[in-house]
């Protein structure tokens, strides 16, 4: 399709219902009126345009497991990055989107480049290069894209654009035939290997996947996701994602530093991972663990060992539709991010503690109802809670009274991943 088509096809009856499906019929005509924007201002080939989409995500449970091959889970969430793309002949890629430049990609160096470390060029390369890795092919393609996932924000911004990256090459140069799993996969090996954070795989695969997911991750390169549902409005709930308006994205090394302690704790053990110890070896290594690593080392595997298995009863109260028990357990995790995992501030900037001010105020509305936590990475970013419908506007009203207006997201878990819109 040309650019002109596309534009009718999102006013007819079909592209009307897809963009329903991927953001819910209230945002229906904004998102319209979205995706003409971003046609309008496309510079490739604009006789063979195709419109990509790749979600952020929102982490329910198992808060820093990933990346020790536990359990999570989570759930995409229908704020996007959206973007119109077309291949070129070049071997470029070329991104394009308001509010930040992007150098041109050539795809003929693959190479880990120290001057890329920390930007988006990196990713878009490290992504490319784990393609050709799988065998997979690669190409040029010129992109113009625009995100309502906020960056800094826990929801997962990078990973929705490498999934979006990674589901370009895999419609126009791969048939559509990259799996979503091994889409995350590649994504994850880009930000580790090309940008230089040591991120687990969660947010990648939730992205990817779409919809509520419960993962384990025992084999990172098949990692076992079962997709679940959770009606919120029929439990009477809203999930509410509030930016307590203290960006996490120059926070990298302490987020490395999370896995760093885990695989020290770990090796003490006599594992590579933290998912092979129970709680009896961790407590029968305590001494040792404290004396070569640290206590936070010690705290931050003693919050492992419950998280992981945590995540799993949390799939399995959603499953038997016991919210109770799942609110309870979604508590818990909170609780445990906090004192023991301790990522709800930056060790070092006492001043800033924003998201311990969000979670103060939380349970100030909430009391014993509804559950929140640390949403996503920490330290820095948004909270997360599920917030009875009766409280919503008491809620958002306190949380704006000290973050802001429109601080407070209230999000659709969305059961498409990332995906070729048309």
């Amino acid at each position: 399709m040309n650019v002109q088509q596309m534009q009718d096809w999102l006013k007819d009856s079909e592209g009307a219902e897809k963009l329903t499906k991927l953001y819910g019929e209230k945002a229906l005509k904004h998102q319209q009126e979205r995706w003409n924007t971003l046609l309008a201002r496309f510079e490739g080939d604009r006789e063979n345009v195709s419109l990509f989409s790749a979600p952020g995500r929102t982490e329910i449970g198992g808060n820093h497991t990933d990346h020790q091959q536990g359990r999570v889970l989570a759930a995409a969430i229908n704020l996007d990055t959206a973007a119109v793309a077309a291949k070129n002949d070049d071997m470029v890629i070329r991104y394009t989107s308001s509010g930040f430049t992007v150098k041109p990609v050539d795809l003929r160096d693959l190479s880990v480049r120290e001057d890329e470390v920390n930007t988006t060029e990196s990713l878009i390369r490290g992504i490319a290069a784990g393609f050709v890795q799988r065998g997979y092919q690669i190409g040029g393609f010129d992109i113009t894209a625009e995100s309502d996932v906020l960056p800094g924000s826990g929801m997962s911004s990078s990973a929705a654009f490498e999934v979006l990256i990674g589901t370009a090459l895999s419609h126009l140069y791969n048939e559509g035939k990259v799996s979503p799993v091994e889409i995350a996969i590649v994504g994850q090996y880009a930000e580790n290997a090309y940008f230089g954070k040591g991120s687990g795989l969660m947010d990648q695969t939730a992205s990817s996947c779409g919809g509520c997911v419960a993962i384990d991750f025992g084999n990172p390169a098949d990692p076992v996701i079962e997709t679940l549902k959770w009606d919120l409005h029929e439990d009477g709930l809203a999930l509410v994602l509030t930016d307590c308006k203290q960006s996490h994205a120059d926070l990298s090394g302490d987020y490395t530093e999370i896995p760093n302690e885990m695989n020290a704790a770990a090796k003490v053990c006599g594992y590579e991972h933290l998912n092979m110890v129970d709680m009896e070896t961790l407590l029968n290594n305590a001494v040792r663990i404290r004396e070569a690593c640290g206590d936070r080392a010690f705290l931050r595997a003693y919050h492992f060992v419950n998280e992981t298995e945590r995540a799993r009863l949390e799939a399995e109260a959603l499953k038997q539709h016991d919210t109770r028990r799942l609110l309870s357990l979604i508590r818990e995790s909170g609780n445990s991010s906090w004192k023991y995992l301790q990522n709800i501030s930056v060790p070092r900037d006492i001043t800033h503690q924003s998201l311990a001010v969000g979670l103060a105020l939380t349970d100030m509305v909430l009391k014993e109802r509804g559950a929140s936590r640390v949403h996503g990475g920490g330290f820095a970013g948004t909270i997360q809670a599920f917030v009875p419908e009766d409280l919503l506007a008491e809620y958002i009203t306190t949380m704006e009274s000290v973050f802001g207006k429109g601080c407070s997201y209230v999000l659709q878990i969305r059961e498409e991943g990332g995906i070729c819109v048309r």
